[in-house]
């Protein structure tokens, strides 16, 4: 079977982890752990980062240190991991859920500016599946009603839109290393920002809510959401990689856009954005047809997420129509993605949705 994503775990990885293990400072403690906050903080282009245990942990942080409670709205994409839905939950804050746009599949501004409110805290943008959402619209919106925008760049890292990376656009930006993600850490999060009162909040709330000036000592409500030195060290390794793999994605969907033009819709760069095709996404109308004939033929995917308003925990939370969502989750699939995926298992899998397209039109399938 061919995945739909592995990480690229090589001796630098195990080189590095094997490095914290020896120096005894394997906890949160670990001064690999400051590295890595410093150092992805960097990359991305902000001034300061706060490692997490996941992604989740990350938004819930972010969330909650901009101070989002009860009775305040904040706006969601309908096409989405449900995590950014979640942590505006967690605080007993309502999600408006907004439809997404057909040609990047990220927040339509339009839309969030109907979808604003007197109660509106906040904007949660999430860059889906590696495409970068229309953040220089999103961030205009957000300044000119005076609300918060948190990006969720948890699909995205390293994506840019008009010439700047994804994550140097909202007041916090959320990262996740999980195990198929660009980079990993096996579980993992971080959260970026530009504002020191922020980024000191953030570390306390992340630390229990202890102060930094009295040992156990606690003046705020805080979590647990500390990421290990082993984690870390994980992380600084892959962090030397990055540049490699989105370079290497970018082959991948270069080859699949070329071989599978006009047979199914592509993935392709949205306009002002450099997508890192993070899963590879296909559009069909005969999608969970043709992820059974894959199955059957050795190839793993993954259909689109669901859309949010139609699941339990959140229909009461619909107030519109979702048209975009509903036939992007409805059509969309995911494709084999992973850097190390070679060139005869990519075209393989071009010839197998070659042979399934073939077969509809001949009525073989």
């Amino acid at each position: 079977m061919i995945p739909v994503y592995k990480p690229e775990i090589g001796k630098e990885e195990e080189e590095e982890v094997l490095k914290v293990i020896r120096s005894g400072w394997i906890s949160s403690a670990s001064p690999a752990v400051r590295e890595f906050e410093e150092k992805f903080s960097a990359y991305i282009g902000r001034k300061y980062g706060v490692a997490t245990s996941n992604g989740t942990t990350a938004l819930h942080l972010a969330v909650t240190a901009l101070g989002i409670k009860e009775g305040d709205e904040v706006i969601v994409p309908d096409l989405t991991f449900i995590s950014p839905v979640n942590v505006v939950l967690y605080n007993r804050a309502i999600p408006v859920i907004v439809d997404v746009e057909e040609e990047n599949w990220g927040l339509d501004p339009e839309k969030v500016r109907k979808a604003i409110t007197n109660k509106t805290k906040a904007i949660i943008v999430v860059h889906l599946y590696g495409n970068p959402a229309k953040v220089s619209e999103l961030k205009e919106i957000a300044e000119e009603k005076g609300i918060y925008l948190i990006e969720d760049c948890a699909e995205a890292h390293g994506a840019e839109y008009e010439g700047k990376k994804v994550g140097n656009f909202g007041d916090i930006a959320c990262f996740s290393f999980y195990a198929n993600k660009v980079i990993t850490t096996g579980e993992g999060g971080m959260c970026l920002t530009d504002d020191e009162g922020l980024y000191e909040k953030m570390q306390i709330l992340r630390d229990h809510g202890m102060t930094k000036e009295k040992r156990y000592w606690h003046e705020v409500v805080g979590y647990n959401y500390r990421m290990t030195g082993l984690q870390a060290a994980l992380g600084l390794a892959q962090l030397k990689k990055i540049d490699k793999f989105i370079e290497r994605k970018r082959e991948i969907a270069r080859l699949y856009q070329e071989l599978l033009e006009g047979v199914v819709t592509v993935q392709r760069d949205p306009p002002n954005g450099k997508s890192i095709f993070w899963l590879f996404s296909i559009l069909t109308e005969k999608r969970d047809e043709l992820a059974e004939y894959l199955a059957k033929n050795g190839v793993e995917t993954r259909k689109f997420f669901y859309p949010v308003h139609e699941m339990p925990p959140y229909v009461e939370f619909t107030k519109s129509s979702y048209p975009i969502s509903k036939k992007l989750s409805r059509i969309g699939m995911n494709l084999p993605s992973y850097p190390s995926l070679g060139a005869d298992d990519i075209k393989y899998i071009i010839g197998k949705i070659n042979e399934f397209v073939k077969g509809n039109k001949d009525g073989n399938h």
